[in-house]
């Protein structure tokens, strides 16, 4: 898993920028496997003696160093919510890189979150504290001035124990619902 996870953060990468991002698709892997998959087979009698190890070596090897780094900083595998949850990124989502994050960890944040040095907005699947989905956005501050407040009035009766503030991006963020009787 931790694989296709990188594998999806390169792609990515190649996707936004190009070149020099090696091109990790099923394609690319086939059409350049002996440079990567045949020096890892070396000694291997079978296929039982290669490990994920050894394979996750070989893709990865695929990478130079220098792009390492600049892969960390510009596609990272998490994103820390106000609250201070670290929420994966999900590169290989359709609509672009995607995080499933609750309402109320966001409350506060008055820029929306980015990758690849803020030129690609991540996508936010907002969920309701009971962890369902509510809405989609890539421009939280449009949501909070906007649709929000039809989202508030919705799960505030559902959630009553939870905070809906009519200006969230000035509130609290929050993990928590409100202590009984307040």
């Amino acid at each position: 898993k931790a694989l296709m996870q990188w594998r999806g953060r390169v792609m990515f990468l190649r996707a936004a920028e190009g070149e020099p991002w090696p091109d990790l698709s099923d394609t690319g892997l086939a059409a350049s496997r002996d440079s990567w998959l045949v020096p890892a087979l070396f000694n291997k009698t079978s296929l039982k003696a290669l490990s994920a190890g050894d394979l996750s070596e070989a893709l990865m090897a695929l990478l130079p160093w220098d792009l390492r780094a600049r892969l960390d900083r510009e596609a990272p595998t998490h994103f820390e919510a106000p609250t201070g949850s670290h929420l994966a990124i999900d590169y290989a989502a359709g609509q672009g890189p995607t995080i499933a994050v609750r309402l109320q960890e966001l409350f506060g944040l008055t820029n929306h979150p980015s990758v690849a040095k803020g030129r690609v907005p991540l996508v936010l699947e907002l969920l309701s504290p009971a962890q369902r989905p509510v809405q989609v956005t890539r421009d939280l501050p449009g949501f909070w001035r906007g649709s929000y407040a039809a989202v508030r009035a919705d799960l505030r009766g559902r959630y009553p124990r939870h905070p809906w503030p009519e200006d969230p991006a000035g509130a609290v963020p929050t993990r928590r619902a409100k202590p009984r009787g307040t």
